[in-house]
């Protein structure tokens, strides 16, 4: 099975802050799969760290109040276009995030209110028929 994931799950530190979301449980569900690790927001020219950035309606705003949605919407478009000739079965995304959040993104106040909703890229997958899993929904199914 061949399957995208948040660069950030897989310990790649391109998380807003320099940082990354290092999941064991997505690392032991992709095992033995072909792993195509994705960060689109990297992909469209965001430099690692950033200034964080979420939804407001159809734009991404920084918490600087800087309109970035041309640089998801950019990073959106480059990573589809990497993967244009994969067969994806899967992508697991990271929960929350303006980029990859499948369920629920942070609702543009900074104040770590959840919204229903999901990221640019993951918007973008979605309407090309791929199969989204949240991060947060492998990481609440595997105990501790």
């Amino acid at each position: 099975m061949n399957i995208v994931v948040s660069a950030c799950l897989l310990g790649e530190n391109c998380k807003y802050n320099g940082g990354n979301n290092r999941s064991q449980a997505v690392l032991d569900f992709c095992e033995g799969h072909r792993v195509i690790p994705v960060c689109p927001e990297c992909a469209g020219g965001l430099p690692i760290p950033r200034v964080p950035a979420e939804r407001v309606g159809a734009e991404v705003i920084d918490r600087d109040g800087v309109n970035r949605t041309q640089d998801f919407i950019r990073g959106t478009e480059r990573t589809l276009k990497e993967l244009e000739k994969e067969r994806i079965d899967l992508a697991i995304l990271k929960s929350r995030s303006p980029s990859c959040g499948v369920l629920k993104v942070y609702d543009g106040s900074f104040s770590g209110k959840l919204i229903e909703g999901r990221g640019m890229f993951a918007e973008a997958l979605s309407a090309r028929g791929v199969k989204l899993l949240d991060s947060g929904e492998l990481d609440e199914a595997v105990p501790e």
